[in-house]
């Protein structure tokens, strides 16, 4: 019997990727995003949900791909993420989202480190959903090299 997992699928300058469900909190529209004075270029600052803040991630630029303005298909998917031994909660901008899916387990291979357009430290691995190929995120690794403010609550006793 093989193993399904099921992941997020999200557009990023024409590729497709995934993202594990377990880690996805929620999808949200794109909405204004307050900047952050010095943070790096892929961190673009940090937004409200019900009371909480959220960094929110760039996916293209820490992708190394130039940045595009937001249209009516971006979303803020938010995340949470081990870094440094703790969950966190972070969100990440993509061109667009597609759906879940199931990939097969047995069917997913590792990523070819080939040079490529994207860094393969981040990529778990490639599975295929019909024709097309999934380029799934290594949510852990991404991060890794990240440094993002913590996730806060607004209007917490400091």
């Amino acid at each position: 019997m093989s193993r399904t997992s099921q992941y997020l699928t999200l557009g990023i300058d024409g590729e497709l990727f995934g993202i594990d469900i377990a880690h996805v909190r929620e999808i949200l529209d794109m909405r204004p995003i307050s900047k952050l004075p010095h943070a790096p270029e892929f961190l673009l600052g940090m937004i409200d949900v019900r009371g909480t803040g959220f960094p929110i991630v760039d996916l293209r630029t820490k992708l190394g791909l130039p940045r595009v303005p937001a249209t009516e298909a971006t979303r803020i998917i938010i995340l949470d993420v081990q870094m440094d031994g703790r969950t966190m909660g972070v969100g990440f901008v993509a061109d667009r989202v597609f759906e879940v899916t199931s990939l097969d387990a047995e069917q997913t291979e590792a990523a070819p480190n080939v040079g490529g357009r994207w860094r393969s430290n981040y990529i778990a691995g490639i599975g295929r959903k019909g024709e097309a190929f999934v380029i799934i995120l290594d949510l852990a690794r991404f991060m890794a090299d990240t440094e993002v403010p913590e996730t806060t609550s607004i209007g917490a006793a400091a």
